[in-house]
């Protein structure tokens, strides 16, 4: 025969198929990876693209506290609730987007899913994520606010000062509250929890003025006069005088007035009068029938006309003994007494016109 038989064993011929099929995946494979290397920088590219996207839809979407958000106010949560009433609920109020991504959040949290009833207050707007996290771990955020009454403030502009720091005040409550209260109400920095409401404040503002007075309760007695004439002329000297030792002698002037039945005429109860901060009257002011008119009426007015400081308090039951009986602060700033109106006049041109 011509033609030549193969033999080569059938083991060998397989091996070699197999080496030959690997051979060709391999050289498959190595175009493969060399096309998505070359085409990586795009599909990363998609990817933070896709990813950024996501994320900005998230937040926006969800995450993103609504522009609505209730800041500075108490939201209570009542007991009870399931997790999709609370969320439902603060949805309703402004305080998520998402009914679906609070009950998540909070499935997903580290207290099992519970959410935690009561009173919470919120000085900042707060993501979903946030708000989660603080409702699900009973954060109140119900920290004392610092607020400060300043020395000579009346019971309006304190009523002014509550409403703008503590979301449960009600100005109208503590203005009735206060009605009988003016001047007994002292003037200081209190802390007070963002739930406070007018009746909490009233008391403690009653409580602290008694407090505060116990530490002239010697001199009280010992001048002898009813503790209301005190605090009443104590007001008035909170608004007329500058320093400590003015006030003793302004008080010295006016407690001289009273006792001779000579008007206190006192500018600064007109001030009061106009529920007004400052107030310059004019000639036609002093004819106002008002209780409070010093020039008007006689005597003290029926009550004070502000919140005096422990120094007016304490000026009022020291003052320093004097004849004079007028009494001006000239452009310098310095207080000038007079024995007589025409020694008044003098002063006046000198130290005012």
């Amino acid at each position: 025969m011509n033609d030549t038989e193969d033999t080569t064993p059938l083991g060998t011929v397989a091996l070699r198929t197999v080496r030959g099929s690997v051979r060709r995946y391999a050289l498959a494979g190595k175009r493969f990876a060399r096309a998505v290397l070359r085409k990586t920088p795009h599909i990363m590219g998609l990817l933070v693209a896709a990813g950024l996207l996501t994320s900005w839809v998230v937040y926006h979407g969800v995450e993103r506290p609504p522009a609505s958000f209730p800041v500075e106010q108490v939201i209570t949560i009542p007991a009870g609730m399931t997790v999709t009433d609370v969320a439902r609920f603060l949805r309703e109020e402004h305080i998520i987007r998402s009914v679906h991504a609070f009950r998540l959040a909070v499935t997903m949290g580290s207290n099992g899913g519970a959410v935690i009833a009561g009173d919470y207050f919120f000085d900042a707007p707060l993501t979903l994520s946030e708000v989660a996290q603080r409702i699900s771990s009973g954060t109140y955020g119900l920290d004392p606010i610092r607020i400060t009454i300043p020395e000579g403030a009346t019971t309006y502009q304190m009523a002014e000062i509550f409403a703008r720091r503590l979301p449960k005040f009600d100005s109208g409550t503590f203005l009735l509250l206060a009605e009988e209260k003016e001047g007994y109400l002292f003037p200081d920095t209190y802390h007070f929890t963002p739930t406070t409401v007018a009746s909490d404040v009233v008391r403690e503002l009653e409580r602290t003025f008694y407090e505060r007075l116990r530490a002239i309760e010697d001199e009280i007695a010992a001048f002898g006069r009813p503790v209301h004439e005190i605090v009443t002329l104590a007001s008035l000297l909170e608004k007329e005088a500058r320093n400590h030792e003015e006030r003793r002698k302004i008080a010295g002037i006016l407690w001289h007035r009273l006792s001779i039945d000579m008007p206190l005429q006192v500018d600064a109860v007109f001030g009061f009068i106009a529920r007004t901060e400052t107030f310059n009257p004019r000639f036609s002011d002093l004819r106002i029938d008002s209780p409070y008119n010093t020039y008007k009426y006689r005597g003290l007015p029926p009550g004070p006309i502000a919140s005096p400081s422990l120094s007016s308090l304490k000026a009022a039951v020291t003052p320093v003994e004097t004849n004079a009986l007028f009494y001006l602060h000239g452009r310098d700033g310095i207080m000038r007494s007079a024995l007589t109106y025409d020694e008044h006049l003098v002063n006046r041109r000198r130290y005012l016109d």
